[in-house]
């Protein structure tokens, strides 16, 4: 391993984890790296991604830096992944509640702007 990693910012990928700021369920649209920002955009458009792999990355970070397994957008995440992995229909309350999460973090003003 050649770069060093602080004790408060560890990572096993490209998104760091700000270990000192898990589970806090207080998130700042500002905090969500780009990667993970556009990942969850992707899971609230009308062109959600097909990779389990893209979209379990986001439900990961939320997981950390969110409610923990309550959060909405970790939810939302893993129920998108399960829908991807076994071609079921995924639960469209889930999916009302995840976006309802995003405008009260601050991703949107409303639902639609993100759909």
């Amino acid at each position: 391993m050649s770069q060093q990693q602080r004790v408060n910012d560890v990572s096993i990928d490209a998104i760091p984890v700000d270990i000192t700021n898990t589970q806090s369920g207080e998130v700042e649209p500002a905090e969500v790296p780009e990667e993970i920002r556009s990942i969850t955009r992707g899971l609230a458009g009308d062109q959600p991604p097909t990779n389990p792999l893209v979209v379990l990355k986001a439900a990961r970070w939320w997981y950390i830096h969110g409610k923990g397994g309550t959060d909405p957008a970790f939810q939302w995440a893993t129920e998108w992944a399960r829908h991807l992995a076994t071609d079921t229909p995924s639960d469209v309350e889930q999916f009302d509640e995840f976006l309802e999460y995003l405008v009260a973090v601050g991703f949107a003003d409303e639902k639609a702007v993100l759909r």
